[in-house]
């Protein structure tokens, strides 16, 4: 296994600053830049070396990860602005009724026939959870009816087909799509968190490419240097991101936040069922979609 420094493209539309007790330029280890780069390497072999072969890689493994958004749109979209933005803002209606009750368990099945059996969740609970057990104001998307279908899901195993509540929406012929079944524990990671390795952890994961190739994920620095770099070191099963931040500048008034910021790392070869890494914290980087519910582990 190597190491290789990721040439990153930074993807501006996501910086935020967030009030967060993470200072931007003091709080940092100080040392020197090739000091600090061979920190970060060794704790990223560390990483690796803890998780390939170990049994929470394998759990992850025959586990069901979704890589990928747990929500489906009406086909073709939402159709104009107001829609998009209640969407966003999780603004729904309930007119009609929902199915009181639907089966305990549903079947999660990939290609070449493996399958999982995990927990559903019922129609009442999967639309709280898309509406944010909140009542929508304006605009607002309504809802008049679900039932239980399927819908394909990215995951850590690849494409799988999984049980999912099919909304009906006002004003759409086709319905908008939520899994229903909840995703495997994450497990137990080998190695625990770092302490003393200059960087945060990764906020983030957003997108996978479509061959595997890339992923794009959220990384955090200060507001005194000039934003993050993403490395990756590739092995057979596992791709271990590090995150560490450029040319902390000296002196001068930092406040104490953090900004989030996307990174593209390009990969050496396609991601497949290999399970990606944080190196700061030594646990998969948690996937997050950009607009809708995060998929929650139980």
């Amino acid at each position: 296994m190597r190491t290789r420094a990721m040439s990153s493209v930074s993807l501006l539309a996501a910086v935020v600053a967030l009030g967060l007790a993470v200072s931007g330029c003091g709080d940092q280890p100080d040392g020197d830049a090739g000091g600090d780069a061979a920190v970060v390497a060794h704790r990223a072999r560390q990483v690796a070396a803890a998780w390939d072969g170990s049994a929470a890689a394998a759990a992850w493994r025959v586990g069901y990860h979704p890589m990928g958004d747990v929500i489906q749109l009406p086909r073709g979209g939402l159709r104009s602005k107001a829609d998009e933005q209640a969407y966003q803002d999780h603004s729904f209606v309930l007119q009609g009724k929902l199915p009181a009750t639907g089966p305990k368990d549903g079947r999660v099945a990939w290609a070449g026939g493996a399958s999982l059996t995990r927990p559903l969740a019922g129609a009442d609970e999967s639309y709280k959870t898309l509406s944010g057990g909140r009542v929508g104001g304006q605009p607002h998307l309504t809802v008049t009816g679900a039932k239980l279908g399927t819908m394909t899901v990215t995951t850590s195993r690849g494409p799988a087909t999984v049980p999912a509540w099919l909304f009906t929406v006002e004003g759409y012929a086709s319905p908008l799509k939520q899994a229903a079944v909840a995703p495997s524990k994450l497990p137990q990671p080998p190695l625990g968190q770092a302490r003393d390795v200059p960087g945060y952890p990764l906020n983030q994961l957003v997108k996978i490419a479509a061959d595997g190739r890339s992923v794009t994920v959220v990384a955090l620095h200060g507001v005194c240097d000039d934003g993050p770099a993403v490395e990756v070191l590739e092995t057979s099963g596992s791709v271990v991101l590090s995150s560490s931040v450029q040319h902390r500048k000296d002196g001068g008034y930092c406040t104490k936040q953090a900004k989030l910021q996307q990174v593209t790392v390009k990969l050496e070869r396609p991601l497949g069922n290999r399970v990606l890494l944080d190196a700061h914290t030594g646990q998969p980087v948690p996937y997050k979609p950009e607009h809708g519910p995060s998929p929650s582990w139980s």
